[in-house]
C-alpha cells in the first residue's frame, strides 16, 4: 500500500499515482493521476478539499462521506467534490482511473476575502454523478503543463488555481454574492514595472504572487487584469519573453542552445524546444543555422 503523505493526505492507496505535481513547487494546488485496480480505501479524512475527476472507463462506486451513504454508477467526466476534514470511505469492484486535485483550505479563505468579501465560504460536497466542462478542462490542462514544463509550471498553475477556486466558490459553495467587478486596466507605469520585474528574473520560476505583489494587488485580480489588458495569460506572457531572449541570445552566438535553454529558465532543452518550435515555428537549431547564414 502507499501512503500519499507528501501530498498531506492520510489517503491510501495499493498503487502510487501515475503523475505527480509533488516536485514542481506548486504553491496552492496539487495534482495526481492515479490508476488504482479495485480496492476498499479505508476511512481517513483529509486535511485539503479534494476534487475528483474520472478519467477511465464507468465504475461503480460506493462511498461514505461525512456519515452519508452513497452509490453512483461513476461514468468519465464525472466530477465529486470532497471538502477538508470530512470523513471519508470508498469502495469500487473494478479499475479505476482519476485525478484528484487538492486544495488548502486557507488558499479558498484567502480568494474568497479577495473575490467575493468573505471569508466564511465553503463548499458544499457533491457525491453524486456532477458533470463540470471547465472543471475537467483544467484538470487535463493541470496534467498537460506537468509533462512539459515540470518544475517550471508554478506560474501556470497559480493562475489555474485561482480560476478554478474563484469558478467553485460560484458554482458549489454556500457563497450568495456576486464577484467583485474589476474596472480598468494596467497604467503605463504599472505595466513597466511589471515586464521590468519579468525581464530581470527570466530564469526564475516567477510565482503569480509575486507579480501581484508589485502592484500591491491580489493574485486573481492581478491575473484578470493582465489578461484584460494583454490578451494573454502571465504564464503565456513570460513563455513569449523567455523565446524572445533566447532568439537574441542564439543570433549573438556566444551560448551553446543548452546553456540558452538553462539561462532563459527552461527545465530543459526539450522544454525550450517545444516552446521556441510552437512559438517560432521552427526549432532552436534550424533557427541557429539561418542566423549563421545571415
Amino acid at each position: 500500500m502507499t501512503d500519499l503523505g507528501k501530498n498531506n493526505s492520510p489517503l491510501v492507496l495499493p498503487h502510487p499515482p501515475i503523475l505527480a505535481s509533488d516536485c514542481a513547487n506548486w504553491k496552492n494546488i496539487q495534482f495526481a493521476h492515479f490508476r488504482q485496480p479495485p480496492c476498499d480505501v479505508p476511512e481517513h479524512m483529509s486535511p485539503r478539499h479534494i476534487i475528483c475527476l474520472n478519467v477511465g472507463k464507468p465504475v461503480r462506486l460506493e462511498q461514505v462521506v461525512d456519515e452519508q451513504n452513497e452509490t453512483v454508477y461513476s461514468v468519465p467526466g464525472d466530477l465529486a467534490i470532497y471538502p477538508a476534514y470530512l470523513s471519508q470511505q470508498f469502495h469500487w469492484d473494478k479499475e479505476a482511473e482519476f485525478f484528484n486535485l487538492f486544495l488548502e483550505p486557507s488558499f479558498l479563505t484567502t480568494v474568497g476575502y479577495d473575490v467575493f468579501g468573505s471569508d466564511r465560504l465553503e463548499l458544499i460536497p457533491h457525491l453524486g454523478s456532477l458533470f463540470d466542462p471547465l472543471v475537467q478542462q483544467i484538470g487535463f490542462a493541470l496534467k498537460t503543463s506537468l509533462e512539459i514544463d515540470g518544475k517550471n509550471s508554478n506560474l501556470y498553475a497559480d493562475s489555474i488555481a485561482y480560476a478554478l477556486v474563484v469558478h467553485l466558490l460560484s458554482r458549489y459553495s454556500t457563497n450568495s454574492r456576486q464577484i467583485k467587478t474589476i474596472t480598468g486596466g494596467f497604467t503605463q507605469q504599472q505595466w513597466k514595472q511589471i515586464v521590468d520585474f519579468i525581464d530581470a528574473n527570466l530564469d526564475r520560476n516567477i510565482s503569480l504572487t509575486e507579480l501581484a505583489k508589485i502592484l500591491q494587488l491580489s493574485p486573481y485580480h492581478f491575473a484578470h487584469l493582465f489578461k484584460k489588458s494583454t490578451n494573454t495569460s502571465p504564464h503565456q506572457y513570460l513563455i513569449r519573453c523567455r523565446i524572445e531572449r533566447a532568439k537574441q541570445l542564439i543570433v549573438m552566438g556566444n551560448l551553446s542552445l543548452a546553456a540558452i535553454a538553462q539561462t532563459v529558465g527552461f527545465a530543459s532543452q526539450g522544454h525550450f524546444t517545444y516552446h521556441f518550435k510552437r512559438l517560432v515555428g521552427v526549432t532552436p537549431k534550424v533557427f541557429h543555422s539561418r542566423a549563421q547564414e545571415r
